[in-house]
């Protein structure tokens, strides 16, 4: 499932003859043959008398519709950084599964983004990033560069500057010891009988994330049996230590202080490090056997785990160390599913983190709508279709806590029942809700069914997090192995702003009981400056934009302090172009909260937000439309090289291919829609 070939391959699709483009070409025949003058002088005629803000819509709605693929939906680009290519690259040397024409493609992508001072960074525009850095430069090294390659050359001095392998993340440790290169010893432990703490105990596997949870149990097969693949010493990277390691540099750095729960923690982990080394584990067997039959239940049709890479990967590597072979159905299905992440072309080959198909579509049929687009127009029938069909209807890990819920909603990815989300499954309701698709009756209950999943996700502090509820130990991001601090899934601002406009829209009232709640959770949640913070997006725009259009939505009063605030706040943030943007360092930095480069997408963000409190006539709003309309390109999209997604804040950054145009197409229409109204009603 290549997004790219699918892409070249719809531009050439021919529509249906009701679609917007056919019809204006059909007036357009008719009005010359009546004025006898040619088809091409009439285009030129038509196209002048539109005003600027038609015809940049007009553009990017032409462009969805060439972009559709053919069984319905939208699919772009989900891009991150180079370490999930890296990694791909170091699995097949680990399988002993190398073909040499894929490595010179993974390894020609990964050169392809390295800096000019010779690292590697997570977003783009960043600092270089250590781990990332290793990475890389050890993928290159298995693919067979020397390290006095010129780019190599430059990656280790960057690395050695910056306290080379010693001072990387834990991640990093971990695909370095499964080849030697690290000691097994100096990874923080996540013990394998985890998995036979009951669901009641204060630590257990589904108090983590889902992310983490797919990710980590079968981890923790591959770090109970701790694997070593030997190398040649061409590809040994030694040369990456600032000095030759001694014991004590395996040993995880206390923090400053007399008692803090960071160091509480790594003294447990010297004692599970004194555990683990006991030859006699009685409990490691049967707890190896729960992991394995965890990792096979939970392994889709289509082979994925989870949907994301670092589950793929460790499942695959955990079921080779437990003895399956390469050509074993399940980790063959794995592979598979690793390679359909892939994006290949002529020279290069790039392995997504994740593919949001799901997500894509939803945002561009709201986008259409909001384009103007009918709701019987056989593209977005076709699209609200496909969504209906991937709807989720089996349990997965979230019953644990809600064991009375019924199933629904829908994922971020072609196929994963195993983790449905609040976040795509709201915004796909929102974009179906008014498609006119054959069986009514169908989509009603499916959105019957997925608001009452989605209420029944609520946390206890009125909350929303994004796959499990109450996912809120926050004391496990203190322990060693959580060095991303990414290891629950809490409620977050930004999603409960998309649950209050999924109520909203759906004609639920403020005075409903998750409706209150939710409300003190946003005001609780708000910051001193007046925005929110957006864990999904970056970020404090993303946050807001949510939260407003939540606010809106449910029939808050627009012109509350708190409201009003949030608005000031926003409007303070607009550059000088007219655009807003912000950095990925504020998820580092609060003072950089909303600042940086113009984007598309963040622009759409607020003029979003903005539309919701009621200032779309506001010299704001024309600012930012006008910003839109003079960056838009001649094909209908717009130029963005900034990262506006988050994975995990701070660690691991998501540039959105879709976003940047899909998101100011939404702003354009809407902007256009609300400023017809105020005509209509005889506003000036």
């Amino acid at each position: 499932m290549n997004p790219s070939k699918y892409a070249i391959s719809t531009s050439l699709t021919s529509f249906n003859s009701d679609s917007p483009i056919q019809e204006s070409e059909q007036q357009e025949k008719r009005a010359a043959k009546i004025h006898h003058l040619p088809p091409s002088i009439w285009k030129k005629m038509i196209a002048e008398s539109k005003n600027p803000l038609d015809k940049t819509i007009e553009r990017t709605r032409d462009f969805f519709f060439r972009e559709q693929l053919p069984d319905g939906y939208w699919w772009a680009e989900l891009e991150s950084n180079v370490t999930i290519t890296a990694e791909y690259l170091m699995l097949f040397h680990f399988l002993g599964m190398v073909d040499k024409m894929r490595e010179r493609k993974l390894a020609n992508y990964i050169l392809s983004k390295q800096t000019e001072e010779g690292s590697w960074v997570i977003w783009h525009g960043g600092p270089g990033d250590l781990s990332t850095t290793i990475e890389a430069y050890f993928a290159l090294k298995l693919a067979g560069y020397p390290a006095e390659h010129p780019s190599m050359r430059k990656a280790r001095d960057f690395i050695l500057a910056n306290g080379g392998i010693i001072k990387s993340r834990v991640f990093t440790k971990y695909f370095l010891a499964l080849f030697g290169e690290f000691a097994w010893f100096g990874v923080p432990s996540m013990p394998i009988e985890l998995m036979l703490l009951p669901n009641w105990a204060y630590f257990n596997i589904y108090e983590l994330s889902s992310w983490s949870r797919a990710t980590i149990i079968p981890l923790s097969v591959v770090m109970a049996e701790r694997p070593v693949r030997k190398l040649p010493p061409w590809a040994r990277v030694q040369e990456l230590y600032v000095r030759p390691p001694r014991p004590t540099d395996f040993t995880i750095t206390r923090q400053d202080g007399i008692f803090t729960w960071k160091n509480f923690f790594i003294g447990v982990d010297h004692l599970l490090k004194i555990y683990e080394s006991n030859p006699i584990r009685p409990f490691k067997k049967k707890a190896t056997a729960v992991a394995e039959r965890w990792i096979l239940e939970h392994q889709e049709p289509t082979g994925d785990w989870g949907g994301i890479q670092p589950a793929m990967f460790n499942s695959v590597l955990a079921l080779h160390c437990l003895g399956y072979a390469n050509d074993h159905p399940a980790i063959v299905k794995g592979l598979e599913a690793l390679a359909n992440f892939c994006i290949e072309d002529d020279s290069n080959i790039v392995l997504q983190s994740c593919i949001s198909p799901v997500w894509d579509t939803a945002l561009s049929l709201v986008a259409m709508q909001d384009a103007g687009v009918p709701y019987d127009h056989p593209a977005l029938v076709k699209a609200a279709q496909w969504l209906l069909d991937l709807e989720v209807r089996r349990k997965g890990d979230w019953q644990i806590k809600s064991p009375e819920l019924e199933p629904g909603g829908w994922a971020f990815e072609f196929l994963n029942d195993w983790y449905p989300d609040v976040d795509d499954s709201g915004f796909v309701m929102l974009a179906i809700r008014n498609i006119a698709v054959r069986d009514r009756k169908k989509k009603e209950q499916a959105i019957k069914r997925g608001i009452a999943w989605c209420l029944g996700m609520q946390s206890k502090n009125g909350g929303w997090g994004a796959f499990d509820k109450d996912n809120t130990k926050y004391m496990l991001n203190k322990i060693p192995f959580a060095d991303l601090e990414a290891l629950i899934d809490p409620p977050t601002a930004d999603l409960t702003g998309r649950m209050l406009e999924l109520m909203g829209n759906f004609g639920y009232r403020m005075s409903h009981p998750a409706a209150v709640q939710a409300l003190e959770f946003i005001r609780k949640e708000q910051e001193p400056e007046g925005s929110w913070f957006g864990r999904w997006g970056v970020n404090y725009i993303y946050g807001t934009w949510s939260v407003l259009c939540g606010l809106e939505a449910i029939g808050e009063e627009m012109n509350r302090p708190y409201v009003r605030k949030a608005v000031n706040w926003l409007k303070s943030k607009q550059n000088i172009d007219g655009g807003w943007g912000e950095v990925c360092e504020s998820y580092i930095d609060r003072s950089l909260m909303g600042s940086g480069q113009s984007t598309a997408s963040q622009t759409g963000w607020a003029l979003l937000a903005l539309f919701a409190a009621g200032e779309a006539r506001s010299a704001a709003a024309a600012r930012g439309i006008e910003y839109l309309i003079r960056s838009q390109k001649e094909d209908g999209t717009w130029d963005e090289d900034a990262f506006t997604g988050t994975g995990f804040p701070k660690f691991f950054m998501i540039k959105y291919h879709i976003y940047r145009n899909c998101f100011p197409l939404m702003a354009l229409g809407k902007y256009r829609r609300l400023i017809s109204e105020d005509i209509g009603a005889g506003h000036s």
